[in-house]
């Protein structure tokens, strides 16, 4: 590996390594975080692409720094929420839900929130079955999984004491959410995984 490559390698690892620190210790998103980590670490200089790290390395430090600094609380935090997101889905199975984010990949804390991707017939009909539970949600966009197109609307409310945001795609954006991410990995949930999940954290 060349020194230039290498030292590309380095300042990577050090930006994923902050910004890791970041989301576990103050609840801050990726891209909020990576650009933070990267001032921190690189001042004003501008950053060029190839410099930043991508969301899996961020990921993987964000579980390796639970491991180290929240062991005794992470775990058991992590089902809370998995348990939480499963009641969740439940009461709004009419409206195909999955599980993504954090309290799916495994690495959420003590700032995380719950995040579903639901699939209704219509938008409107989850806002009022939201209204007819007297839940008092606030409204906002999602960028699109695809990553292109229209943001989605996205329902955002406290239940339980923790943050629910429900992102709310068409019915036809079900067959490309589907499909599995890099390396086969799961990126969304349906009820039957998140119990699974559930089941096999419970055995440990």
């Amino acid at each position: 590996m060349s020194n230039y490559s290498s030292n590309i390698e380095t300042l990577r690892a050090e930006i994923a390594a902050a910004a890791a620190r970041m989301i576990a210790e103050d609840g801050a998103d990726y891209g909020t975080a990576k650009r933070k980590a990267a001032k921190q670490i690189l001042g004003n200089t501008k950053v060029r692409g190839d410099i930043m790290p991508d969301n899996a390395q961020i990921e993987e430090e964000v579980r390796q720094y639970n491991e180290l600094f929240f062991a005794d609380s992470q775990p058991a935090r992590l089902l809370h929420l998995r348990k939480l997101a499963l009641r969740m889905m439940d009461e709004l199975a009419q409206f195909t839900p999955y599980l993504i984010g954090a309290v799916l990949n495994g690495t959420a804390g003590e700032h995380s929130d719950i995040h579903l991707q639901l699939f209704p017939d219509s938008a409107k009909d989850v806002e009022i079955f939201l209204i007819n539970k007297n839940v008092d949600f606030e409204v906002s966009e999602s960028a699109h999984f695809k990553g292109r197109g229209e943001p989605v609307e996205t329902l955002s409310f406290l239940w339980q004491n923790e943050g629910i945001h429900l992102a709310l795609y068409e019915i036809d954006d079900l067959r490309g959410a589907l499909k599995g991410g890099a390396e086969g990995k799961l990126v969304r949930a349906d009820k039957d995984a998140v119990r699974t999940l559930i089941a096999e954290s419970e055995e440990k």
